[in-house]
């Protein structure tokens, strides 16, 4: 059986949406709240690259820590931004399902299938 981890804020719609198929499903999986269980820069490296993603390319731009930080993220590297985001959880898209060596930012829900084929 393969290992499932979803990250994700339990507060979040479609974080709670994903929760509701994989569980719908009876697949098994643990659930990360990477604000009590902040990212490490390794584990959000490992997952950007399982993605196939930049950090630019993870960034929740609608969120207001965004728009606060918009003129200074559009300088920075994507190295720093990837540090941005491990200070800042709010900037990350959510939420991540990975499995095994694939993840995938399950926005929408049903991006999951893609996992799963």
């Amino acid at each position: 059986m393969q290992k499932i981890t979803v990250y994700e804020k339990p507060t979040c719609t479609t974080c709670r949406k994903v929760s509701k198929v994989l569980t719908e499903a009876g697949i098994d999986f643990e659930k990360v709240n990477y604000y009590i269980e902040p990212f490490s820069k390794k584990k959000l490296s490992e997952l950007l690259k399982k993605m196939n993603m930049k950090p630019s390319e993870l960034l929740r731009k609608n969120d207001v820590v965004y728009k606060k930080l918009k003129s200074k993220i559009e300088k920075l590297s994507e190295d720093e931004i990837l540090n941005l985001m491990i200070e800042n959880p709010d900037l990350v898209q959510r939420p991540i399902v990975e499995v095994d060596n694939k993840a995938i930012l399950a926005r929408p829900p049903e991006k999951l299938k893609e996992l799963f084929k």
